[in-house]
């Protein structure tokens, strides 16, 4: 089954994409991102990423795609180190220089080459193969015959956009931003010039190179039988209510698809929803049917339409537990939890025996089920007691602290890594 990859421009919005359903996200940190001016996330707030992804189940990827400068190499080392050793599934990368380094210091790590490599044919697959990438993001303007020529004549996973805005340059190659005001998108510092009017000849200005959006839902089926393994939703500078809503819809056709291809069917009412989450001037198929055309471009003001306020994005997902909590007079209680093939068991202190009125287990069962703010909630809890029994509620609550801390120490004990 292929990945449902959306953006996390911020914690908020890797909240919002795996509500949504998506399968992995990609987010940057404070350096080496092709969005310098997203919130992205520090150091701290990026293994905390990378660890509820992990609870999850999910994957997370790093944009490390830039070009990077000569005095910049020296720090990669140091700013990959901290994210590898908490388990990061892969780095995105446009600079090859740096691909060699990730490769010799961080092998047990997958580098993925991004876009703005431009890989718009087998050559350049084959060559991201020879480079030890196990993923290359195919440039925008490939068609479908392209990528599938490309899935048949090579070994490396693709990914490809499916959904968000579209750059009128190939990818990787624009120069515009960074010839008419010094901010290059190679640099992640685009101002986004293709987004002004500009006048052609002697008629009025109008927005020559501002394109509409991608959208494939309709043809999504031929994508994934293009051989696309990772589904890309841009939009890592967006809100979290587009990101919440944009792979929910694509997460509903994705399932569709796999229960049965013969019966997909897109809603007319869920193109809708999708023009309204964010729309530049229009929605198209992008390249994967077309070389080009003028219905590829706005023309008008290229302005965002949305309508997401209407959305309503769910709370962060949590880690759903089993657990049994067994009080024996004159023993100390015993918490069990489980979480998939992952379990945890954790004595706390000594029952005592009730002075006057034993605890009910109802009332032990509410005190133990209140993780608050974690990344845990029981889905099932059984409370057993024996004996006319009595354990402080500070107890209790300090079991539950211990349980879930060691509870999420094995869970993601099986991705921490080592140099």
């Amino acid at each position: 089954m292929a990945e449902l990859l959306s953006p996390a421009g911020d914690i908020n919005s890797m909240y919002a994409a795996f509500a949504g359903g998506a399968d992995a996200v990609y987010a940057g940190a404070d350096e080496f991102s092709a969005r310098a001016y997203s919130a992205n996330f520090d150091t701290e707030g990026m293994i905390k990423a990378i660890d509820y992804a992990h609870l999850l189940g999910k994957k997370l990827y790093l944009t490390f795609n830039i070009l990077l400068k000569e005095k910049e190499l020296e720090r990669v080392h140091l700013f990959l180190e901290p994210f590898y050793r908490a388990g990061l599934d892969g780095c995105i990368v446009q600079d090859l220089g740096a691909v060699s380094l990730i490769r010799r210091d961080f092998p047990g790590m997958e580098v993925h080459g991004s876009t703005q490599l431009s890989v718009a044919n087998v050559y350049g697959a084959k060559f991201c193969e020879s480079q030890g990438m196990k993923r290359v993001v195919t440039a925008r303007e490939l068609s479908l015959k392209e990528i599938r020529n490309i899935r048949e004549n090579t070994d490396i996973e693709l990914e490809a956009f499916i959904h968000g805005a579209m750059c009128y340059s190939y990818s990787g190659y624009c120069l515009f931003s960074s010839f008419l005001g010094g901010r290059s998108g190679n640099r992640g510092r685009c101002a986004g010039p293709c987004r002004q009017p500009y006048r052609a000849g002697k008629a009025e200005e109008r927005y020559l190179l501002s394109m509409k959006d991608m959208c494939t839902l309709d043809i999504l089926p031929g994508i994934l039988e293009a051989g696309v393994a990772s589904l890309k939703i841009e939009g890592r500078m967006k809100a979290p209510e587009y990101v919440y809503g944009v792979t929910a819809i694509y997460r509903k056709y994705l399932d569709q698809y796999y229960r049965d291809p013969e019966k997909y069917y897109v809603n007319p009412k869920d193109l809708d929803k999708l023009v309204n989450l964010y729309s530049r001037g229009g929605l198209s198929h992008g390249y994967y049917e077309k070389h080009n055309g003028a219905d590829m471009v706005t023309y008008e003001k290229g302005a965002y339409k949305t309508g997401y306020e209407k959305t309503v994005v769910p709370k962060p997902l949590k880690v759903r537990l089993s657990g049994e909590c067994v009080l024996r007079e004159g023993e100390p209680v015993v918490l069990k939890v489980i979480s998939g093939k992952a379990g945890v068991t954790v004595t706390g202190d000594i029952v005592q025996r009730a002075k006057k009125t034993a605890m009910n287990p109802k009332d032990i069962e509410e005190r133990l089920r209140k993780t608050g703010d974690t990344d845990f909630e029981f889905e099932e809890l059984k409370v057993v007691t024996e004996g006319e029994i009595f354990i402080p509620n500070g107890a209790l609550n300090a079991l539950r602290r211990e349980t879930l801390n060691k509870m999420k120490e094995e869970l993601l004990s099986v991705y921490r890594r080592s140099l």
